[in-house]
Protein backbone atom coordinates (compact mmCIF):
# COMPACT_ATOMS: atom_id res chain seq x y z
CA UNK A 1 0.00 0.00 0.00
CA UNK A 2 1.39 3.69 -0.97
CA UNK A 3 2.10 5.88 2.08
CA UNK A 4 -0.80 7.99 0.85
CA UNK A 5 -3.12 5.48 1.30
CA UNK A 6 -1.59 4.09 4.84
CA UNK A 7 -1.87 7.67 6.19
CA UNK A 8 -5.48 8.10 4.81
CA UNK A 9 -6.37 4.67 6.50
CA UNK A 10 -4.71 6.14 9.42
CA UNK A 11 -6.61 9.08 9.81
CA UNK A 12 -9.99 6.80 8.95
CA UNK A 13 -9.52 5.02 12.17
CA UNK A 14 -8.60 7.32 14.82
CA UNK A 15 -11.48 9.97 13.56
CA UNK A 16 -14.88 9.89 15.01
CA UNK A 17 -17.25 10.57 11.80
CA UNK A 18 -19.31 7.40 11.03
CA UNK A 19 -17.62 4.76 8.56
CA UNK A 20 -18.61 3.57 5.12
CA UNK A 21 -17.50 0.53 3.93
CA UNK A 22 -18.47 -1.66 0.74
CA UNK A 23 -17.97 -5.05 0.76
CA UNK A 24 -18.01 -8.27 -1.33
CA UNK A 25 -18.18 -11.97 -1.11
CA UNK A 26 -17.65 -14.25 -3.45
CA UNK A 27 -16.26 -17.34 -1.36
CA UNK A 28 -18.37 -19.89 -3.05
CA UNK A 29 -21.97 -19.94 -4.71
CA UNK A 30 -23.37 -16.35 -3.58
CA UNK A 31 -22.49 -13.04 -5.08
CA UNK A 32 -23.05 -10.80 -2.83
CA UNK A 33 -22.29 -7.00 -2.12
CA UNK A 34 -22.92 -4.70 0.73
CA UNK A 35 -22.52 -1.89 2.53
CA UNK A 36 -22.96 -0.75 6.52
CA UNK A 37 -21.85 2.44 8.06
CA UNK A 38 -20.99 3.66 11.99
CA UNK A 39 -18.31 2.83 14.17
CA UNK A 40 -17.45 0.22 16.97
CA UNK A 41 -20.55 -1.72 17.89
CA UNK A 42 -22.99 1.05 16.48
CA UNK A 43 -23.03 -0.38 12.74
CA UNK A 44 -26.15 0.01 10.45
CA UNK A 45 -26.64 -2.30 8.14
CA UNK A 46 -27.57 0.41 4.23
CA UNK A 47 -27.29 -1.95 1.38
CA UNK A 48 -27.03 -5.86 1.21
CA UNK A 49 -27.48 -7.94 -2.41
CA UNK A 50 -26.86 -11.66 -2.30
CA UNK A 51 -27.38 -12.85 -5.86
CA UNK A 52 -27.60 -16.87 -5.42
CA UNK A 53 -26.14 -19.67 -8.25
CA UNK A 54 -29.03 -22.09 -8.97
CA UNK A 55 -27.21 -23.91 -11.62
CA UNK A 56 -25.77 -26.33 -8.89
CA UNK A 57 -29.13 -27.64 -7.95
CA UNK A 58 -28.85 -30.00 -11.32
CA UNK A 59 -25.36 -30.98 -9.80
CA UNK A 60 -25.84 -31.66 -6.60
CA UNK A 61 -23.40 -29.82 -5.03
CA UNK A 62 -21.10 -26.34 -5.94
CA UNK A 63 -19.00 -26.84 -9.22
CA UNK A 64 -16.10 -24.54 -8.65
CA UNK A 65 -15.51 -23.34 -12.38
CA UNK A 66 -19.26 -22.77 -12.84
CA UNK A 67 -19.30 -20.47 -9.61
CA UNK A 68 -15.72 -18.82 -10.69
CA UNK A 69 -17.98 -17.83 -14.26
CA UNK A 70 -20.96 -16.49 -12.50
CA UNK A 71 -19.27 -14.78 -10.47
CA UNK A 72 -17.36 -12.94 -13.15
CA UNK A 73 -20.45 -12.06 -14.71
CA UNK A 74 -22.39 -11.17 -11.47
CA UNK A 75 -20.15 -9.25 -9.55
CA UNK A 76 -20.43 -5.26 -11.38
CA UNK A 77 -24.44 -5.13 -11.54
CA UNK A 78 -24.49 -6.34 -7.80
CA UNK A 79 -21.58 -4.15 -6.52
CA UNK A 80 -23.85 -1.11 -8.68
CA UNK A 81 -26.94 -2.36 -7.16
CA UNK A 82 -25.66 -2.28 -3.76
CA UNK A 83 -24.15 1.21 -3.73
CA UNK A 84 -27.56 2.50 -5.50
CA UNK A 85 -29.62 0.53 -2.82
CA UNK A 86 -27.09 2.93 -0.24
CA UNK A 87 -27.51 6.10 -1.85
CA UNK A 88 -23.48 6.47 -2.39
CA UNK A 89 -20.92 6.85 -5.26
CA UNK A 90 -17.75 5.21 -5.08
CA UNK A 91 -16.25 8.50 -3.63
CA UNK A 92 -18.64 8.27 -0.40
CA UNK A 93 -16.41 5.15 0.64
CA UNK A 94 -13.85 5.15 3.40
CA UNK A 95 -13.14 1.24 2.46
CA UNK A 96 -13.66 -1.56 0.16
CA UNK A 97 -13.42 -4.97 2.26
CA UNK A 98 -13.35 -8.50 0.35
CA UNK A 99 -13.61 -12.05 1.44
CA UNK A 100 -10.34 -13.71 0.82
CA UNK A 101 -10.00 -16.35 2.91
CA UNK A 102 -11.28 -19.36 2.64
CA UNK A 103 -13.56 -20.61 -0.04
CA UNK A 104 -13.64 -21.88 -3.78
CA UNK A 105 -9.94 -20.17 -4.84
CA UNK A 106 -11.83 -19.26 -7.74
CA UNK A 107 -14.23 -17.97 -7.12
CA UNK A 108 -12.57 -15.52 -4.10
CA UNK A 109 -10.37 -14.31 -7.04
CA UNK A 110 -12.85 -12.63 -9.08
CA UNK A 111 -13.86 -10.94 -5.63
CA UNK A 112 -10.45 -10.07 -4.61
CA UNK A 113 -9.79 -8.84 -7.99
CA UNK A 114 -12.89 -6.86 -8.59
CA UNK A 115 -12.38 -5.13 -4.65
CA UNK A 116 -8.78 -4.27 -5.47
CA UNK A 117 -9.57 -2.41 -9.02
CA UNK A 118 -12.29 -0.68 -6.88
CA UNK A 119 -10.84 0.53 -4.03
CA UNK A 120 -7.45 1.57 -5.91
CA UNK A 121 -9.84 3.87 -8.40
CA UNK A 122 -11.54 5.35 -5.60
CA UNK A 123 -8.35 6.02 -3.69
CA UNK A 124 -9.68 3.69 -0.39
CA UNK A 125 -8.12 1.32 1.76
CA UNK A 126 -8.64 -2.38 1.03
CA UNK A 127 -9.25 -4.58 3.92
CA UNK A 128 -9.26 -8.67 3.18
CA UNK A 129 -11.89 -10.25 5.61
CA UNK A 130 -11.62 -14.39 6.70
CA UNK A 131 -14.91 -15.59 5.93
CA UNK A 132 -15.22 -17.23 9.18
CA UNK A 133 -14.86 -13.98 11.35
CA UNK A 134 -17.64 -12.55 9.11
CA UNK A 135 -19.76 -14.95 10.03
CA UNK A 136 -19.40 -13.95 13.76
CA UNK A 137 -20.04 -10.23 13.49
CA UNK A 138 -22.97 -10.99 11.12
CA UNK A 139 -25.50 -11.84 14.20
CA UNK A 140 -24.42 -8.40 15.82
CA UNK A 141 -25.83 -6.53 13.00
CA UNK A 142 -29.19 -7.55 14.16
CA UNK A 143 -29.08 -7.87 17.64
CA UNK A 144 -27.55 -5.03 19.31
CA UNK A 145 -25.99 -7.75 22.54
CA UNK A 146 -24.48 -10.58 20.23
CA UNK A 147 -20.91 -8.59 21.46
CA UNK A 148 -18.27 -9.80 23.31
CA UNK A 149 -17.23 -12.12 25.36
CA UNK A 150 -19.34 -14.96 24.37
CA UNK A 151 -19.44 -18.60 23.41
CA UNK A 152 -19.59 -18.78 19.64
CA UNK A 153 -20.90 -21.72 17.27
CA UNK A 154 -20.08 -21.31 13.69
CA UNK A 155 -21.76 -24.06 11.52
CA UNK A 156 -21.61 -23.66 7.81
CA UNK A 157 -21.02 -26.50 4.22
CA UNK A 158 -17.45 -26.18 4.98
CA UNK A 159 -16.82 -25.68 8.84
CA UNK A 160 -18.23 -26.14 12.50
CA UNK A 161 -15.88 -24.72 14.62
CA UNK A 162 -16.80 -23.73 18.65
CA UNK A 163 -14.92 -20.66 19.84
CA UNK A 164 -14.44 -18.39 23.01
CA UNK A 165 -14.78 -14.59 21.96
CA UNK A 166 -13.23 -12.67 24.67
CA UNK A 167 -13.27 -9.61 22.34
CA UNK A 168 -13.64 -8.67 18.70
CA UNK A 169 -10.07 -10.09 17.21
CA UNK A 170 -9.48 -12.22 19.94
CA UNK A 171 -10.72 -16.06 19.20
CA UNK A 172 -9.60 -18.95 21.34
CA UNK A 173 -10.89 -22.22 19.51
CA UNK A 174 -12.05 -25.22 21.82
CA UNK A 175 -13.52 -27.65 19.34
CA UNK A 176 -14.03 -28.04 15.87
CA UNK A 177 -15.09 -30.92 13.39
CA UNK A 178 -12.46 -33.87 12.60
CA UNK A 179 -13.97 -34.88 9.62
CA UNK A 180 -17.41 -33.49 7.86
CA UNK A 181 -18.86 -30.41 8.92
CA UNK A 182 -22.61 -29.71 9.96
CA UNK A 183 -23.95 -28.37 6.89
CA UNK A 184 -21.53 -31.16 4.60
CA UNK A 185 -23.73 -33.78 6.71
CA UNK A 186 -27.13 -32.11 6.06
CA UNK A 187 -26.08 -31.97 2.34
CA UNK A 188 -25.19 -35.80 2.18
CA UNK A 189 -27.76 -37.07 4.26
CA UNK A 190 -30.33 -35.14 1.63
CA UNK A 191 -28.73 -36.89 -1.12
CA UNK A 192 -29.27 -40.25 0.46
CA UNK A 193 -32.96 -39.52 1.26
CA UNK A 194 -33.25 -38.50 -2.41
CA UNK A 195 -33.88 -34.38 -0.99
CA UNK A 196 -32.59 -31.65 -3.46
CA UNK A 197 -29.49 -29.70 -2.63
CA UNK A 198 -29.01 -27.63 -0.56
CA UNK A 199 -30.14 -29.21 1.67
CA UNK A 200 -30.28 -28.30 5.41
CA UNK A 201 -34.01 -26.78 4.98
CA UNK A 202 -35.36 -30.17 2.84
CA UNK A 203 -33.52 -32.44 5.79
CA UNK A 204 -35.25 -30.10 8.40
CA UNK A 205 -38.82 -29.97 6.75
CA UNK A 206 -39.06 -33.58 6.54
CA UNK A 207 -37.91 -34.45 10.37
CA UNK A 208 -40.54 -31.80 11.11
CA UNK A 209 -43.30 -33.84 9.55
CA UNK A 210 -41.90 -36.64 11.61
CA UNK A 211 -42.41 -35.06 14.53
CA UNK A 212 -45.60 -33.45 13.99
CA UNK A 213 -47.22 -37.06 13.33
CA UNK A 214 -48.14 -38.75 16.43
CA UNK A 215 -49.66 -42.32 15.46
CA UNK A 216 -47.72 -45.62 16.47
CA UNK A 217 -46.31 -45.81 13.32
CA UNK A 218 -44.47 -43.48 13.16
CA UNK A 219 -43.44 -43.52 17.51
CA UNK A 220 -41.90 -46.85 15.96
CA UNK A 221 -40.23 -45.78 12.93
CA UNK A 222 -38.44 -42.91 15.24
CA UNK A 223 -37.35 -45.52 17.87
CA UNK A 224 -35.98 -47.53 15.08
CA UNK A 225 -33.76 -44.31 14.07
CA UNK A 226 -32.29 -43.20 16.84
CA UNK A 227 -28.96 -43.12 16.60
CA UNK A 228 -26.06 -42.56 18.50
CA UNK A 229 -24.80 -38.73 19.44
CA UNK A 230 -20.95 -38.44 18.12
CA UNK A 231 -18.14 -38.02 20.69
CA UNK A 232 -20.45 -37.26 23.30
CA UNK A 233 -20.34 -39.27 26.58
CA UNK A 234 -21.39 -38.44 29.86
CA UNK A 235 -17.92 -38.96 31.55
CA UNK A 236 -16.28 -36.50 29.57
CA UNK A 237 -13.96 -33.91 30.93
CA UNK A 238 -12.29 -30.82 29.62
CA UNK A 239 -8.85 -32.25 29.88
CA UNK A 240 -10.09 -35.08 27.15
CA UNK A 241 -9.26 -34.21 23.41
CA UNK A 242 -12.59 -34.77 22.49
CA UNK A 243 -14.50 -32.90 25.23
CA UNK A 244 -15.38 -30.10 22.58
CA UNK A 245 -14.67 -31.53 19.06
CA UNK A 246 -17.39 -33.45 16.80
CA UNK A 247 -17.63 -35.71 14.31
CA UNK A 248 -20.25 -36.16 11.94
CA UNK A 249 -19.09 -39.25 9.59
CA UNK A 250 -20.38 -42.20 11.49
CA UNK A 251 -23.47 -40.22 11.75
CA UNK A 252 -23.70 -39.93 8.25
CA UNK A 253 -22.37 -43.76 8.08
CA UNK A 254 -25.22 -44.34 10.10
CA UNK A 255 -27.96 -43.11 8.24
CA UNK A 256 -26.28 -44.81 5.11
CA UNK A 257 -26.97 -48.21 6.64
CA UNK A 258 -30.51 -46.91 8.26
CA UNK A 259 -31.32 -46.44 4.24
CA UNK A 260 -29.79 -49.44 2.77
CA UNK A 261 -31.98 -51.68 5.34
CA UNK A 262 -35.29 -49.94 4.26
CA UNK A 263 -34.74 -50.18 0.89
CA UNK A 264 -34.08 -53.89 1.15
CA UNK A 265 -37.05 -54.29 2.73
CA UNK A 266 -39.01 -52.37 0.61
CA UNK A 267 -40.49 -49.97 3.46
CA UNK A 268 -38.28 -46.72 2.38
CA UNK A 269 -41.98 -44.98 1.99
CA UNK A 270 -42.40 -41.26 3.30
CA UNK A 271 -42.65 -42.55 6.75
CA UNK A 272 -39.74 -43.63 7.12
CA UNK A 273 -37.53 -41.54 5.39
CA UNK A 274 -39.45 -38.84 7.72
CA UNK A 275 -38.02 -41.14 10.82
CA UNK A 276 -34.92 -40.93 9.59
CA UNK A 277 -34.22 -37.33 9.07
CA UNK A 278 -35.57 -36.66 12.60
CA UNK A 279 -33.03 -39.07 13.83
CA UNK A 280 -30.35 -37.98 12.12
CA UNK A 281 -31.19 -34.04 12.78
CA UNK A 282 -32.25 -34.94 16.42
CA UNK A 283 -28.55 -36.36 16.91
CA UNK A 284 -26.56 -33.72 15.20
CA UNK A 285 -28.77 -31.04 17.12
CA UNK A 286 -28.07 -32.90 20.89
CA UNK A 287 -24.66 -32.58 20.34
CA UNK A 288 -23.69 -29.55 18.82
CA UNK A 289 -25.98 -28.12 21.83
CA UNK A 290 -24.32 -29.83 24.25
CA UNK A 291 -20.94 -29.38 23.22
CA UNK A 292 -21.48 -25.47 23.06
CA UNK A 293 -23.23 -25.67 26.87
CA UNK A 294 -19.82 -27.33 27.86
CA UNK A 295 -18.15 -24.29 26.28
CA UNK A 296 -20.23 -21.96 27.82
CA UNK A 297 -20.39 -22.98 31.19
CA UNK A 298 -16.49 -24.17 31.82
CA UNK A 299 -16.08 -20.43 30.52
CA UNK A 300 -18.31 -18.31 32.56
CA UNK A 301 -19.86 -17.09 29.39
CA UNK A 302 -23.77 -15.91 29.71
CA UNK A 303 -24.09 -15.24 25.89
CA UNK A 304 -24.28 -17.72 23.16
CA UNK A 305 -23.73 -16.72 19.34
CA UNK A 306 -24.44 -18.49 16.61
CA UNK A 307 -23.44 -18.39 12.98
CA UNK A 308 -22.98 -19.98 10.08
CA UNK A 309 -25.67 -21.16 7.18
CA UNK A 310 -26.83 -24.58 9.41
CA UNK A 311 -27.99 -21.23 12.04
CA UNK A 312 -30.92 -21.13 10.10
CA UNK A 313 -31.91 -24.71 11.71
CA UNK A 314 -34.92 -23.78 13.78
CA UNK A 315 -34.64 -27.11 15.56
CA UNK A 316 -31.18 -26.18 16.49
CA UNK A 317 -31.53 -23.12 17.78
CA UNK A 318 -34.65 -23.82 19.53
CA UNK A 319 -32.83 -26.84 21.66
CA UNK A 320 -29.55 -24.25 21.91
CA UNK A 321 -32.52 -21.86 23.75
CA UNK A 322 -34.11 -25.03 25.84
CA UNK A 323 -30.40 -25.95 27.29
CA UNK A 324 -28.67 -22.91 28.04
CA UNK A 325 -31.52 -19.87 28.32
CA UNK A 326 -32.68 -21.66 31.69
CA UNK A 327 -28.72 -21.48 32.80
CA UNK A 328 -29.02 -17.61 32.48
CA UNK A 329 -27.45 -17.76 29.03
CA UNK A 330 -28.54 -15.69 26.18
CA UNK A 331 -28.78 -17.39 22.66
CA UNK A 332 -28.61 -15.08 19.53
CA UNK A 333 -28.97 -16.34 15.80
CA UNK A 334 -29.11 -14.85 12.81
CA UNK A 335 -31.92 -14.74 10.68
CA UNK A 336 -31.50 -16.48 7.34
CA UNK A 337 -30.37 -13.45 5.14
CA UNK A 338 -26.73 -12.88 7.47
CA UNK A 339 -26.90 -16.91 8.26
CA UNK A 340 -25.97 -17.38 4.40
CA UNK A 341 -22.74 -16.15 2.70
CA UNK A 342 -23.34 -12.32 2.51
CA UNK A 343 -21.37 -9.47 2.43
CA UNK A 344 -22.92 -7.54 4.96
CA UNK A 345 -21.02 -9.57 7.54
CA UNK A 346 -18.09 -9.21 5.88
CA UNK A 347 -18.49 -5.34 5.56
CA UNK A 348 -19.28 -5.23 9.09
CA UNK A 349 -15.70 -7.54 9.99
CA UNK A 350 -14.20 -5.18 7.20
CA UNK A 351 -14.76 -2.45 9.27
CA UNK A 352 -13.57 -3.46 12.61
CA UNK A 353 -10.48 -4.68 10.79
CA UNK A 354 -9.99 -1.05 9.10
CA UNK A 355 -10.18 0.85 12.65
CA UNK A 356 -7.69 -1.80 14.12
CA UNK A 357 -5.46 -0.20 10.78
CA UNK A 358 -5.54 -3.78 9.58
CA UNK A 359 -5.83 -2.83 6.04
CA UNK A 360 -3.92 -4.51 3.06
CA UNK A 361 -1.92 -3.40 -0.56
CA UNK A 362 -3.00 -4.78 -3.51
CA UNK A 363 -0.71 -7.62 -3.50
CA UNK A 364 -3.62 -9.36 -1.33
CA UNK A 365 -3.89 -12.70 -2.22
CA UNK A 366 -7.20 -15.71 -2.04
CA UNK A 367 -6.31 -18.43 -0.14
CA UNK A 368 -8.62 -22.20 0.04
CA UNK A 369 -7.93 -22.70 3.76
CA UNK A 370 -6.93 -20.08 6.30
CA UNK A 371 -6.81 -19.47 9.77
CA UNK A 372 -8.96 -16.68 11.13
CA UNK A 373 -6.86 -13.87 12.65
CA UNK A 374 -6.34 -13.91 16.12
CA UNK A 375 -7.46 -17.46 16.59
CA UNK A 376 -5.44 -19.32 19.59
CA UNK A 377 -5.84 -22.73 21.02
Amino acid sequence: MSRELRDRAERTAHGDRPLRVLALETSCDETSAAVVEGRGDAVALRSLVILSQDVHRLFGGVVPELASRAHLTSVVPVVERALADAGLALGDLDAVAVTHAPGLVGALLVGVSYGKALAFGAGVPLVGVHHMEGHLFATALEHADATPPFTALLVSGGHTLLLDVAAWGAYRLLGATRDDAAGEAFDKVAKLLGLPYPGGRHVEALAREAASTGDAAAAAAAARHRFARPMLRANQTPDDPDYYDVSFSGLKTAVLHAVRRAEAAGALDDGERAAIARGFQDALVETLVEKTFRAARQHGRTRVVLGGGVACNGALVAAMRRRLEPRGAAVFAPTPRLATDNAAMIARAGLFRLERGDVADLALNAYASRPIPGLAR
